[in-house]
């Protein structure tokens, strides 16, 4: 069997090359764009009011837009990837439903950004064990048995997460609980996202070093065997860091849809292979999806809208696109 290649050539470097610059442009903007004015002579002559908005408002939802779109971006690539289904996603296999559901028992139940990371991370976590349980079950192997594993997971978070919302405090805890559900970028500040931004950032540097053996696992598990790949082993460690990411995004952001699908498939649609710059690209259009709904959420109307409305309108076309697509290939 032929190892993947590593290598990254020209077009890939091209594409993430355009795209960081199309990133770059989109960060300028979202800084500069919100309900209050920053004036760039006022702001580097050191007024206070102009510095709060800027490092309170403006830079701390952007760092959050451009790091959480990244993540999703990558962790769309590696499920995909690991359980070789083009539909495998944090939000269709229910690993974002299930960190959704868990942040929402840390506000019910306990306090502090640390409390709904960990709990946020525990309801990614059975999530995923049940959808991998469910999924064994069929002895079939086929590959969209972890799309019906995780649609069922899916309901039974939204179930968990109805029945938090009926005994949370309508003062207090569900305004908060809708804020998850709802998905946004609005109210972050440096106090709560540095912890999650350092997690996240730090598990994407580990699989960025175990590139390499995520594009194994797409191959047959017999062949990978073969070149003294413990598979289940290695299986468990990426997604457990994958998902680890996703629980610490969504913690803040609340259920962003669709970032985790689109990115990737883009990035394969662009390059037409599954190689490192690929998924490097994959993180870079995730990145460029969640800014550029932030920037539209908080200036089409003159209240801010969710973020999710905006990734949902690209994403559902383009989920029906995927289906008609995979139904002709049969």
């Amino acid at each position: 069997m032929a190892l993947p290649s590593m290598k990254v050539n020209r077009k890939e470097t091209r594409y993430c090359v355009a795209g960081a610059a199309i990133l770059a442009a989109l960060v300028f903007v979202s800084l500069i764009t919100g309900k209050y004015p920053l004036s760039l002579d006022r702001l580097l002559s050191g007024d206070p009011l102009q510095r709060r908005i800027f490092w309170t408002l403006r830079f701390s939802r952007t760092l959050v837009g451009v790091v959480g779109g990244f993540a999703l971006g990558i962790a769309g690539f590696i499920y995909q990837t690991v359980f070789r289904n083009p539909l495998a996603s944090p939000d269709i296999i229910g690993i974002s439903s299930g960190a959704s559901a868990g942040a929402a028992a840390g506000i019910l139940l306990f306090s502090g950004a640390g409390a709904v990371t960990a709990s946020a991370f525990t309801g990614a976590l059975l999530a995923l064990g049940m959808v991998l349980t469910l999924s064994l079950l069929d002895k079939s192997g086929k590959n969209s048995t972890i799309v019906l594993s995780g649609i069922a997971v899916h309901a039974l978070a939204q179930t968990v997460l109805m029945c938090l919302k009926l005994m949370a405090d309508p003062q207090r805890q569900l305004a908060s609980i809708e804020y998850w559900i709802m998905g946004s970028l609005s109210g972050i500040s440096g106090y709560s996202m540095g912890g999650n931004l350092i997690l996240s950032l730090s598990c994407l540097v580990v699989l960025f070093f175990l590139h390499r053996q995520i594009l194994l696992l797409a191959q047959d598990e017999g062949e990978a065997r073969l070149l003294g790949v413990s598979v289940g082993r290695l299986r468990l460690v990426i997604l457990l860091l994958t998902t680890l990411v996703v629980s610490s995004i969504v913690s803040l952001t609340g259920l962003i849809s669709f970032i985790g699908l689109l990115a990737p498939h883009i990035a394969r649609l662009l390059t037409g292979n599954n190689r490192p710059g690929t998924m490097a690209l994959g993180g870079i259009l995730g990145a460029i999806l969640l800014c550029g709904a932030d920037i539209l959420a908080r200036s089409l109307a003159s209240v801010e809208l969710p973020v999710s409305i905006f990734t949902s309108l690209l994403g559902v076309p383009f989920l029906i696109f995927l289906l008609i697509r995979g139904r002709r290939s049969l």
